[in-house]
């Protein structure tokens, strides 16, 4: 059985289980090559590129009501928070975002952050609301604020602490969406050397399956830098939910990862990956 779609959280938002973001160099083909095999969630994330904004607007342009479109911002002014939505509109060439990501925040963003992010939805050039950070103790007491309709939060086979430090904390019913990122941990889950002795080297819809077989999870955001790779990373939503050995595996894997691998060498591996495509 595989991934169907899932509401996000309280939002209603129907979305599928994998998202595509853009750090990776996701170019226009991909995106719309992604939009075909069904894919709505579409994360502008911390890079937001041209190649992938070509993309999502060619895309809108078909079906933008099948559509979340996230954009990404690290400003911490009212004014920067603006001219980041704003700029988005223009280059998506849409009217409205679905969801502006506040990027960055290990603590509690300013008062003056959150009502300008409420007077854009106000506005009505953004419905939702987002938050991504590094520090997990934090969401589960942003929960409690209900300023923030969806989390973006690491969470992979190597690191797995938001289980019990976000997860357990999070209500079954009514609660923030729940996104993960960095889902192959850069890479290195998917990285032969990185191995223990005698175990084969998972896929990269292994990494995406084992994340989306939490019942907390909506999406899985991957970030392919080739067709070959997006296409790999579809398999995700036709295999479905792991079994308990496959999940055994992944988590003996990560393990091994976590303990024996610098993540600092992982993010440099992964960086190195990234092939920045121009528009032909």
């Amino acid at each position: 059985m595989g991934f169907e779609r899932i509401s996000l959280g309280r939002t209603g938002l129907m979305v599928t289980r994998l998202g595509i973001g853009s750090s990776y160099g996701t170019d226009a083909a991909m995106v719309e090559e992604a939009a075909a095999h069904g894919i709505n969630y579409f994360y502008w994330g911390a890079l937001r590129t041209k190649r992938m904004a070509e993309g999502i607007k060619n895309v809108a342009s078909k079906k933008r009501d099948d559509m979340v479109i996230v954009s990404q911002t690290n400003a911490r002014t009212r004014s920067g928070i603006s001219k980041v939505v704003q700029r988005s509109l223009k280059r998506l060439g849409v009217d409205y975002l679905d969801v502006l990501l506040l990027g960055g925040h290990n603590k509690k963003p300013a008062d003056r952050l959150i009502e300008q992010a409420a007077k854009l939805k106000e506005q009505g050039l953004i419905r939702f609301l987002a938050i991504s950070g590094h520090n997990r103790k934090l969401f589960p007491e942003l929960e409690k604020d209900k300023h923030f309709d969806i989390f973006h939060i690491r969470y992979n086979a190597a690191h797995r602490g938001a289980e019990k430090e976000v997860f357990e904390h999070i209500p079954e019913e009514g609660s923030s969406g729940i996104v993960s990122f960095t889902n192959t941990r850069w890479g290195g889950l998917i990285n032969p050397r990185n191995m223990p002795p005698g175990e084969e080297t998972p896929s990269a819809a292994d990494c995406y399956r084992f994340v989306l077989s939490h019942p907390k999870v909506h999406v899985a955001v991957c970030a392919p830098n080739s067709m070959k790779q997006l296409k790999e990373d579809l398999r995700t939503l036709e295999l479905g939910p792991l079994s308990e050995e496959e999940t055994e595996r992944m988590c003996r894997i990560g393990d091994y990862v976590y303990k024996n691998t610098k993540l600092y060498m992982d993010q440099i591996r992964g960086m190195m990956t990234i092939k920045w495509r121009q528009p032909k």
